[in-house]
């Protein structure tokens, strides 16, 4: 009887493993009640990689290449089975195959704005999705931390770990690369590149390696983004205060002109819109003007004038310092200090 099942029982001579579809990471070979034969033949094509698991105990990991089983090819399994001499019976062992290649355009995002630290600003709440890519690098791990004995393992079944890994690290990646937020938002470039240094260990904890990361939209609350709007704004006029307040300036007119169009007081008073404020610039510019030509005729004995700044700088020093006495940040007794203060060096 036992000789008749030796005869019933199949021997396996090839091992390989030729994808079927994608997605794949890991696969075992079908053993069944088959065993596989000494001398049998194992092919491991580029992109994959061969691990030997024998009674639960990873044994040999092969890679690319074409290899006849022996004990010169199998040391750790010949260990583990106390082969002190060539082996000439089948043996039984588990095969599992392991795709090496680049698992591309996988998703991550933030389905809900998350809170994150930053040193600039506190606490922030932001929305950011992207994509990247990973492969699998060290298979003994990966089978002994995630795909284990199954039949198959595919990149679906790992998705939603991966995603939730990449939503933990988000804030420690800010905080880690010790770049402000707001250079951070600006460039996403840089952005990515915090991220895939802050998770690329916490992918090879489990055998994989982390190989791109992009961050392809940013969402920022509407006040940030009005702060990095300034910002950006900042940097086209440098550090030149004219042109800083003339650019501020030009972001306030519309509002202007919204409230006097709408009837609303203006920053310069509840009777003075857009049009008034301008006309007030005019006459202060040519009562300025006719000061000094009035001090030049008054002959050598006359003081000489002041040099003062320029008018359209005063004005807009005070539509910046109405909209702060609109805002509460100013009283009225502090705002009546403050322009005359201005208008003292219009002569």
């Amino acid at each position: 009887m036992a000789l008749m099942d030796f005869i019933k029982k199949q021997f396996i001579d090839i091992i390989q493993w030729t994808e079927t579809s994608d997605g794949t990471l890991s696969w075992r070979f079908p053993m069944a009640e088959m065993e596989i034969q000494n001398g049998a033949s194992l092919t491991v094509r580029e992109s994959q990689m061969a691990l030997f698991v024998n009674e639960g105990k990873i044994a040999d990991v092969f890679g690319p290449g074409t290899y006849k089983l022996g004990t010169q090819t199998l040391p750790v399994l010949t260990y583990l089975k106390n082969w002190d001499k060539l082996f000439e019976s089948p043996f039984k062992s588990d095969v599992y195959f392991f795709s090496t290649r680049q698992q591309v355009d996988q998703k991550w995002g933030t389905p809900q704005p998350i809170t994150i630290r930053d040193n600039d600003f506190g606490a922030i709440r932001l929305r950011a999705f992207g994509n990247y890519s990973f492969r699998v690098a060290t298979p003994a791990l990966f089978h002994t931390e995630i795909s284990g004995t199954r039949d198959s393992y595919g990149v679906g079944d790992l998705d939603g770990q991966l995603r939730g890994l990449v939503l933990q690290n988000i804030s420690n990646a800010i905080a880690s690369s010790g770049i402000p937020f707001l250079d951070l938002a600006a460039n996403q470039l840089m952005f990515a590149q915090a991220l895939t240094t802050q998770l690329a260990p916490e992918f090879a904890k489990i055998g994989l390696k982390l190989e791109g990361m992009t961050v392809q939209n940013l969402s920022l609350p509407e006040e940030l983004q009005k702060i990095l709007d300034q910002k950006i704004g900042m940097g086209m006029v440098g550090n030149d205060m004219a042109k800083f307040m003339q650019y501020q300036t030009a972001q306030a007119i519309p509002k202007f002109a919204e409230g006097a169009g709408s009837g609303g007081g203006g920053i310069a008073g509840d009777a003075m819109g857009l049009g008034a404020g301008v006309a007030l610039g005019q006459v202060l510019a040519q009562n300025l003007q006719a000061g000094l030509q009035g001090g030049a005729a008054a002959g050598p004995a006359a003081a000489a004038p002041v040099v003062g700044v320029k008018p359209e700088d005063v004005m807009a020093t005070l539509e910046k310092l109405g909209e702060l006495k609109a805002k509460g940040i100013l009283t009225q007794e502090e705002f009546d200090a403050k322009k005359a203060e201005l208008l003292k060096k219009l002569v």
